[in-house]
């Protein structure tokens, strides 16, 4: 048998085993670190794109134009950033730029442009149009809006600050610091691209910080971030762009409005024969109306009436509705031209007729001809101001999408043109509603007045309140069904009715009204009345006394007796007994 020899293994010894340990320790580690390091970034991106680029609010908003020594913006970029009122007129082929004192019209390729119909000559034209794309001359734009500019060197952005920018100033340290540390970066991270380089005491603009990260800018306008230990950080610098704006002298009233509308269809009323309306200050007559697509206007208007009125110490409103035709409004009302034709008539009017303010009641208009409405009204207040009017607009309560009598008011909007808006607070169940109800019961109108004041604020609102009701006949008809049919009546028609047929009213606190209900047998019918009285109206007024409101209106004068007018008087110490 053969012989096996076992030989033992040489151990390694310790230092060996040691030394491996800490080599394979050490190549873990400069992996981990080799992974985690932010070594910087050495790959560059560009900061601007394209000639001219425009810097706004720290970041590139598109590029500029520059003709000679004139820069001229985009005006996407003025309606998107400056004012997104600005409007293009096709027609005229203009720029129509309104502000609270001024209309302005710049023609395309023209070297006049009009401030409130008055030429004004430039030496360059306002507007051009290239490559299918609309520019404004930024110098002229800077008499109306709170903005400056300056052209940046070495990159030639045109940097445009606004009113109220702030930012600190800066310095790079003067220490000796590796170069990739000092670089601009995309983000507030080394491994991030750079934009630029930065050289030791060089100036910056620090504009917003991020963890240990500056966001800074160069003097030519190229950002990005920098860690905040190499950079120290100055004083605050505000943008503080002050404009000249003219005095407004309107007409005052003192304390709340309390207007009435005077309904005028045909001819106006013999004066002599209106009695006293106690606590009315402004009487608003309904006097002009749309007449035509080009913007006529009808007029029915008195000198003899306003006279009176103002004698009696009230202020009149000339009111100017759009005879609410859709169809002739949106004609009338999509050309700069013909809302210019409209405005210029309503000041020769308001000079005509003495008034001391215009009222406009616009209503049944399509809800994409919202815009044009509000247009309307922002380039006839400053004429009306000029001449020292007092604008006033009609509104109702939102009542859904797609609504013509509804939907198609900006209200927030029309809030900040206005000096009042008046809140049609009724017809809660029109004529034509298949089931009776108030016309403006007290819960209804004041859920809807606290979701209005979210939009429109108390001072320049005005709570429209119904003088007149509805008589609501129901009536079973033969195959079992209810017809339903309703007439207006005055507060004095009401009374008389009530006393015919010998009811007393009851309160109904569902309407916050008080009721009547009259069966008749020889109809077999059943009439019903929400009563516009002393006790509702009053109600009325301590609403808008309650909401701080500007005042009351009341539609209208003829529907209302000697009570209305008391009653509506927003005093709330009064207190009239329950009917």
């Amino acid at each position: 048998m053969a012989q096996i020899e076992n030989q033992k293994k040489k151990l390694l010894s310790p230092k060996w085993i040691l030394g491996g340990l800490m080599i394979a320790i050490l190549m873990i580690a400069s992996s981990i670190l080799f992974l985690l390091y932010p070594f910087a970034s050495k790959e560059r991106a560009n900061y601007f794109t394209e000639k001219n680029p425009i810097l706004f609010e720290g970041t590139q908003r598109g590029n500029a134009l520059v003709e000679g020594d004139s820069i001229f913006l985009p005006l996407s970029f003025m309606q998107e950033n400056i004012d997104n009122s600005i409007i293009f007129d096709e027609k005229s082929k203009s720029i129509i730029i309104t502000t609270a004192e001024k209309v302005i019209q710049m023609p395309t390729d023209s070297l006049t442009f009009f401030v409130n119909q008055k030429p004004v000559e430039l030496h360059v034209t306002p507007i051009i149009s290239k490559d299918g794309q609309i520019f404004v001359a930024i110098e002229p734009l800077l008499s109306y809006f709170p903005i400056q500019y300056s052209v940046l060197e070495d990159t030639g952005a045109v940097w445009i600050q606004k009113n109220g920018d702030h930012y600190f100033q800066g310095e790079i340290t003067a220490e000796d610091v590796h170069l990739e540390k000092l670089r601009l970066r995309t983000k507030p991270s080394l491994k991030a691209p750079y934009t630029a380089d930065m050289s030791k005491q060089e100036a910056v603009m620090i504009e917003a910080e991020e963890e240990d990260y500056y966001l800074v800018r160069k003097e030519n306008g190229i950002s990005g971030y920098i860690n905040k230990k190499y950079v120290k950080k100055n004083k605050e610098i505000n943008i503080a762009i002050t404009q000249e704006s003219e005095t407004i002298s309107v007409p005052k009233i003192n304390g709340p409005i309390q207007l009435t509308w005077e309904a005028v269809y045909t001819k106006n009323p013999d004066h002599t024969q209106i009695p006293e309306m106690t606590g009315v200050n402004v009487v608003s007559p309904t006097w002009f109306s749309l007449a035509g697509n080009d913007g006529s206007i009808k007029n029915l208007a008195s000198l003899e009436y306003s006279k009176w009125a103002q004698s009696k110490g009230y202020q009149v409103w000339g009111l100017f509705s759009n005879s609410f035709d859709p169809v002739m409004t949106h004609e009338a009302l999509k050309d700069f031209e013909t809302r210019q034709k409209i405005i210029v008539q309503l000041l020769h009017f308001s000079q005509m007729y003495q008034l001391q303010g215009i009222n406009f009641d616009i209503e049944n208009v399509k809800q994409e001809d919202g815009p044009l409405v509000t247009q309307l009204m922002r380039e006839a207040t400053p004429y009306l101001h000029e001449a020292g009017l007092v604008v006033s607009m009609d509104i109702t309560f939102y009542a859904g999408e797609n609504n013509n009598w509804s939907s198609f008011y900006e209200r927030d909007k029309l809030a900040g043109i206005a000096d009042y808006l008046i809140i049609m607070a009724y017809d809660e169940h029109p004529g034509s509603s298949a089931v009776a109800g108030s016309v403006s019961s007290l819960p209804w109108v004041e859920t809807n007045l606290q979701s209005l004041l979210k939009a429109v604020p108390n001072e320049k609102l005005i709570l429209g309140v119904p003088l007149y009701t509805r008589l609501w006949k129901e009536q079973i008809k033969e195959d079992g069904t209810t017809d339903v049919t309703s007439q207006s009546m005055s507060m004095a028609k009401v009374k008389e009715w009530l006393t015919e047929k010998g009811l007393q009213p009851v309160y109904d606190d569902a309407s916050g009204q008080n009721y009547a209900e009259y069966y008749a047998e020889d109809e077999k019918a059943t009439y019903k009345v929400w009563i516009e009285d002393e006790l509702s109206l009053n109600k009325r007024a301590n609403l808008a006394s309650t909401y701080q409101l500007a005042g009351v209106a009341s539609w209208s004068r003829l529907f209302g007796d000697q009570t209305a007018w008391t009653a509506i008087n927003m005093d709330p110490n009064k207190a009239v007994t329950q009917k």
